[in-house]
């Protein structure tokens, strides 16, 4: 079992940068592929990051490549988004996940989440 502490959201103005944090109990987490999910008002929630166990390999969404980088740390047991150049559209409430796995239609599938943190950028 593991659960996830999501902390770090808040408001910035466009351009600027937050990092979110999320904290992980259990024995187990550093053998999960880790990652972050986003949910805007209005629409599904949707993949932004994942990391490896290792964090040698990490994944992104197209619409915050260049701009968002995932990260962990196995020995505080806690991941990170590091997001800079912030954009309005990037407003969601930001959800911690752990145990991302692809099924076989190649679809994300998560094993945990975190309560989710509110991140909103204003123009």
């Amino acid at each position: 079992q593991v659960q996830l502490v999501e902390s770090g959201g808040g408001l910035v103005q466009a351009g600027g940068s937050l990092r979110l944090s999320c904290a992980a109990s259990g024995r187990t987490f550093n053998t999960y592929v880790m990652g972050w999910f986003r949910q805007a008002p209005g629409k599904e929630r949707e993949f932004a990051a994942s990391i490896s166990w290792t964090g040698s390999s990490t994944r992104y969404a197209d619409s915050v490549k260049g701009r968002f980088t995932v990260s962990r740390d196995n020995f505080k047991n806690t991941v990170y988004l590091q997001m800079n150049s912030l954009k309005p559209d990037d407003t969601a409430v930001y959800y911690c996940a752990a145990d991302i796995r692809l099924d076989q239609r190649g679809s994300r599938t998560v094993g945990y989440w975190g309560q989710g943190t509110q991140v909103t950028v204003s123009a």
